[in-house]
Order: structure tokens, then sequence, then C-alpha cells
């Protein structure tokens, strides 16, 4: 199994992008986007359980991000409207080990801890006027 993530590229402040990240083989698990920015450490965004049902998110960007799936396509996507600055990071997709309602997932571990079976090579975003 595979992720290929695409969609990055650069936005000014209040624009928009649209992350996707492409599944090779089955894939009806919970899935994430994580990301993180240079010199600091992973950030969980945003995740979506295996049915597109249930969605959460990083507090600081409800309201701006939607995370959704289209199982028929083994895709899932990253609507993000209203970039600010300090969204600028390498996006990941990752596939948890856990269900994301499971105690033992846990929002802060880096992708190659015990919470991430696989995840992609990354999407750059760059928000800057």
């Amino acid at each position: 199994v595979q992720l290929v993530e695409s969609g990055g590229g650069m936005a000014q402040p209040g624009g928009s992008l649209t992350l996707s990240c492409t599944v090779s083989g089955f894939n009806r698990y919970d899935m994430t986007w994580v990301r993180q920015a240079p010199g600091k450490g992973p950030e969980w965004v945003s995740g979506i359980d295996r049915n597109g049902d249930v969605t959460y998110y990083l507090e600081s960007v409800k309201g701006r991000f939607t995370i959704s799936r289209d199982n028929a396509k083994n895709t899932v996507y990253l609507q993000m409207n209203d970039l600010k600055p300090e969204d600028t990071a390498l996006y990941y997709c990752a596939r948890p080990k856990y269900k994301l309602n499971s105690p033992y997932f846990d929002r802060r571990a880096p992708l190659d801890g015990d919470n991430y079976d696989i995840w992609g090579q990354g999407t750059q975003v760059t928000v800057s006027s």
C-alpha cells in the first residue's frame, strides 16, 4: 500500500488549496493529515473515519479546513480555506494504526512512531504574501 499526496503549492493569506491523498490498494481505514513546519515537530491536523461519517480537526483549523474522502476513488482530501502563514508546512497523509476514537491514538505522536503504519512523501504548502 502506498499513499501519494498532491495539491500543495503556494497561496496568499486568505487563499485556498485542496490536498489529495491517493491510496493504492484497499483502504477502508481511518485516515489523517499531519503537517510539519521547518524546525518544528509534527502536528496532527485532521482525521476522518473509514466511512467518512466522522471528522476531527485541530482547533486552529476548525472552520477553515474540511477533510473528506471518496472511497470509490481511494482518495482522501483536505480542503483548506482562509489560509494563514502559520499553515505553512509539509503536509502528510497518514494511516493510523488505531481508530481515531481509540484511546491508543495519540495526536501528538510522530509519523515514525507507533501511531501510524504508513504515510506519504508529503506535499508542501506555503502561505505567503
